[in-house]
């Protein structure tokens, strides 16, 4: 027999589950400690609107050059300054554009130009080139918390992703979302030189140890849908691809060295130190700096090293041999190039190798 007690009983406990559910929904609204919605998985546009993709105008990865001399040549290919790699991606908005967080969380830093929110599990954002209109220890909500609107003359947010403190590609597969790339990279030139500064070497005749070079780039409009053109001044700006590799195979064929890396930015970044043995003398940024002149709307230019140093041609008997150049964006469309050389690294000159 059921007594009034177990009714009772019944009740309260039903009541106490109600009122967990509704305390624990209520935390997730107001973003109160514990939630992590929006930390996991996919994540949407820091502007409006956030479920259409938008102009990426500068690609994870690509490079950031301060070159401590003047504007010359000597500098451009020898000269010391500060060199990295892009730590996010750069989505084209108007100036005074509200900004707000790809994922709720706590913010953690804000300066004068950023603002950083962690996720407190192992992720975090940070939102560079606005006006912060939120302060550290603020629990902000993707998509509703307004977190600042872009600075005059910026006409674009900076979004870097950090997983465990180390910058991820933001457009990786199952990160921004919705994100589309309808268009392939190109390469534009393979060439073989003494040094990087030099001029390229006669393929007819290659010998001793040379520099591997290929010019490569992606576009900004193609990381987005074809109508997604970047607007205005930076309209057609080059990016660098995601991924380049290279071989290297006898005229019939027949591959003597086997497909190698040269770079590879889809999931995360080299360390800065590795900068010169990623890219080749040569690559600059767009509007780089050369000491106090800024090169005003001028795009990019990235050369790539493609066997990080020298590559000694002695290590192939001589004969006739085509390099093999694959570049590849981050949803695996690719351009693939090749350059035709004769090693001839015997004594002399004349005769077939």
């Amino acid at each position: 027999m059921t007594t009034s007690r177990t009714y009772g009983l019944r009740w309260v406990a039903a009541a106490l589950v109600a009122t967990a559910l509704l305390v624990s929904a209520v935390a997730v609204e107001a973003g109160t400690a514990g939630s992590d919605e929006g930390c996991t998985g996919t994540f949407q546009w820091p502007v409006k609107p956030f479920d259409r993709p938008h102009q990426v105008r500068g690609a994870f990865g690509d490079p950031r050059t301060v070159f401590h001399g003047p504007p010359t040549r000597e500098t451009l290919y020898g000269g010391a300054g500060t060199f990295s790699f892009h730590e996010g991606v750069d989505i084209t908005a108007p100036d005074g554009s509200t900004v707000y967080p790809v994922a709720s969380g706590t913010v953690a830093r804000v300066t004068k130009e950023w603002v950083g929110v962690d996720c407190r599990n192992g992720r975090a954002f940070e939102y560079w080139h606005i006006n912060a209109a939120v302060h550290v220890g603020q629990r902000v909500l993707a998509g509703k918390t307004v977190l600042g609107r872009i600075k005059r003359g910026e006409s674009h947010v900076h979004m870097t992703e950090l997983d465990r403190r180390q910058p991820v590609n933001p457009v990786a597969p199952g990160r921004l979302s919705p994100y589309a790339d309808t268009t392939a990279p190109r390469i534009f030139g393979i060439s073989l030189r003494r040094s990087e500064e030099a001029p390229n070497e006669m393929p007819q005749f290659v010998r001793g140890s040379v520099y591997l070079l290929a010019e490569a780039t992606d576009y900004a409009e193609s990381i987005d849908t074809p109508g997604l053109r970047v607007p205005g001044i930076y309209r057609n700006w080059p990016v660098s691809p995601a991924r380049l590799t290279w071989r290297i195979e006898r005229w019939d064929g027949n591959v003597i060295v086997r497909e190698r890396v040269a770079r590879d930015v889809r999931q995360s970044l080299p360390e800065n130190s590795r900068f010169w043995s990623t890219f080749g003398r040569g690559t600059y940024q767009g509007q780089s700096v050369f000491g106090p002149h800024y090169s005003y709307l001028q795009p990019g230019h990235y050369v790539f090293n493609l066997a990080g140093g020298r590559f000694d041609t002695r290590k192939l008997r001589d004969g006739v041999y085509d390099v093999v150049v694959t570049a590849q964006d981050i949803a695996g469309h690719s351009d693939v190039e090749s350059l035709r050389f004769t090693v001839h690294n015997a004594p002399g000159w004349a005769g077939k190798p």
